[in-house]
């Protein structure tokens, strides 16, 4: 049964109004937790709050009650949780989530919200280290192609297990200086996966998430501290770096008798 009210998050803004600071890790785990009534038009769409000249905000209440006292001229409040708020911020390229308590608010932008739902409390997906062979495969190719993309600044080989389902993959993060969506991270990833590594039949899927650096610059801040086989570029130089716990610890390396790592695939003019 959904509660009328987000007790929690009210009870953080409020305070925050008053004076007090409420962490920002804090606030955003009572927002994940207990979600927001959305206002909503009498056929179901969502209420959003014009800008002059700025795009719409995402209005969002603590407790229902209070958004039809604030904003009466909406039909209904719909309870959103976590999932369904980023859904509409997605789908309508709404900018930022805009949330109401009695006496406070707090103003969350769509790729914090994005970030928190993937790396924060209670995330979406657990990221790992992982010495899955193909992982391995998809490191080295890394330190062998990146130089050939510019903007790409670092790459993360992680494993990921979705909490919601328990199904694992693999999924590379890229880190770019270019806008995204990224056409540097896109081209990278279909070289790897079509001349340098071949997962081969039922291997679990192979994802990529590309990060600008300086909009998700605390994104990549996490995923440095997480301990994944990292390969980083350095354009000006030429330099490539590869971190990896193999190299700290031989013994987490695959075993002598463990699958042998898939094999670089030969280029097509390579061929006999």
């Amino acid at each position: 049964m959904i509660e009328h009210s987000n007790i929690s998050l009210a009870s953080l803004l409020d305070r925050a109004a008053d004076g007090h600071e409420s962490a920002s890790q804090a606030v955003l785990t009572a927002l994940f937790k207990g979600g927001a009534f959305v206002p909503v038009t009498d056929t179901g769409s969502v209420v959003f709050i014009p800008g002059d000249e700025q795009q719409p905000t995402l209005l969002g209440f603590t407790d229902a009650g209070l958004g039809t006292q604030l904003l009466p001229a909406a039909a209904g409040m719909v309870h959103c949780d976590a999932a369904r708020l980023r859904d509409i911020l997605e789908k309508t390229g709404v900018a930022a989530l805009v949330v109401r308590s009695g006496n406070g608010q707090a103003i969350f932008p769509e790729p914090v919200l994005r970030d928190w739902a993937t790396y924060g409390s209670g995330a979406e997906m657990r990221l790992d280290w992982s010495t899955d062979p193909v992982a391995v495969a998809l490191r080295d190719a890394l330190a062998r192609r990146i130089r050939e993309f510019p903007a790409v600044r670092s790459a993360w080989v992680a494993q990921v297990r979705w909490q919601t389902s328990g199904e694992e993959d693999l999924m590379l993060h890229v880190a770019v200086d270019e806008d995204l969506p990224s056409a540097s991270a896109d081209r990278l990833m279909q070289i790897l996966l079509r001349e340098e590594v071949d997962p081969g039949l039922g291997h679990s899927k192979i994802g990529m998430l590309a990060l600008n650096t300086t909009t998700h610059a605390e994104t990549i801040a996490e995923l440095d501290r997480r301990g994944l086989d990292t390969v980083r570029h350095d354009p000006e130089s030429g330099r490539i770096q590869v971190i990896s716990r193999e190299y700290d610890d031989p013994s987490a390396a695959p075993a002598k008798d463990a699958a042998p790592r898939p094999r670089p695939k030969r280029r097509w003019f390579g061929r006999s």
